[in-house]
């Protein structure tokens, strides 16, 4: 079981949308906030992103060059300008230009051009998985020097496709955005240093916590204990519920509980299962059970959830 996958695959509420950002200096785009998590892929050019001193006084600006990536995780509002000290204005509509594969924003003057990818990931900030929780508020990776070779290489076939569209960019574009998401992921995970690493970065690498969470991802509908679990993790019952509690943040019912409710929200917003079947694949062995469980945690019944979801 892919658990990387799987985690984002919960939260994900919708489809991505995205834009081709193009500036001439001087230019500077004030970005309002957004619900799920931004980014934005430098295809040529140079650039500076600039963080909005009342939502991230603490944040110093970052300047980006080409290939560079940068995640926002909680989609916050900031600039993006040529240089730091560049006025910058919020999005018209007389900006942005219908295209296929797609949308494009052109501003600024006649000085050099930045061309970016910019858009954001709708997943459920209102119940992010932990390993969202601990990504950086933004996130840069440059992808020169021969950094993140993978990510490089899905920057370069975005950057080709949408400087040259072809037959089937408009299905090849969507689905190199979308895992563009997993790549940004794979990447930060890479840079953490496995003598340093902590929390979901640590417990991802664990030769004992690894395999659990695999196990619990695969199959949320078994019965698991602490004990069946500290056996599979090759420990004792106590020093498995210590270390998977110290590296996953909380102890491993109270994470399997939440997965199994996570997985039951994604099956009702995608799916037609009856209850019955929800709560089967899920771990409890009534309809009763899970709907009070379901509750609990939402504070909707499950019928409820999903209509709510589905109008939404």
């Amino acid at each position: 079981m892919d658990i990387l996958t799987e985690a984002l695959a919960s939260m994900r509420t919708g489809h991505s949308a995205s834009v081709r950002t193009n500036g001439r200096a001087p230019w500077g785009l004030r970005l309002p906030p957004v619900a799920g998590a931004g980014f934005h892929v430098v295809l040529y050019g140079t650039c500076w992103l600039v963080p909005l001193e009342d939502s991230a006084p603490h944040l110093e600006p970052i300047p980006l060059s080409p290939g560079d990536v940068v995640f926002l995780r909680d989609g916050r509002g900031h600039i993006l300008a040529d240089h730091p000290s560049s006025p910058a204005e919020e999005p018209r509509a007389e900006h942005f230009r219908e295209g296929s594969p797609i949308g494009s924003v052109t501003l600024g003057g006649d000085g050099p051009e930045t061309s970016l990818l910019c858009g954001n990931y709708h997943l459920d900030q209102g119940r992010p998985h932990p390993l969202v929780r601990q990504l950086p508020e933004v996130g840069h990776l440059p992808t020169r020097h021969g950094r993140h070779p993978e990510l490089s290489a899905a920057v370069q076939l975005l950057g080709s496709e949408l400087e040259n569209p072809r037959i089937g960019s408009d299905g090849i574009v969507p689905t190199l955005i979308d895992s563009l998401l997993l790549y940004i992921l794979r990447a930060w995970l890479d840079d953490q240093p496995a003598s340093a690493a902590q929390g979901w970065a640590a417990a991802l690498g664990d030769s004992a916590v690894a395999p659990v969470l695999a196990a619990m991802h695969g199959d949320p509908s078994t019965q698991w204990t602490v004990e069946a679990l500290a056996e599979r993790a090759g420990l004792s019952r106590a020093a498995f519920a210590r270390r998977f509690t110290a590296l996953v943040g909380e102890p491993p019912m109270a994470y399997l509980t939440r997965w199994r409710m996570t997985t039951a929200a994604r099956l009702l917003r995608e799916s037609d299962a009856p209850l019955t079947t929800v709560a089967a694949r899920t771990g409890y062995g009534s309809e009763f059970a899970f709907a009070k469980a379901f509750k609990r945690e939402y504070g909707l019944a499950p019928g409820g959830y999903r209509r709510q979801t589905r109008a939404a």
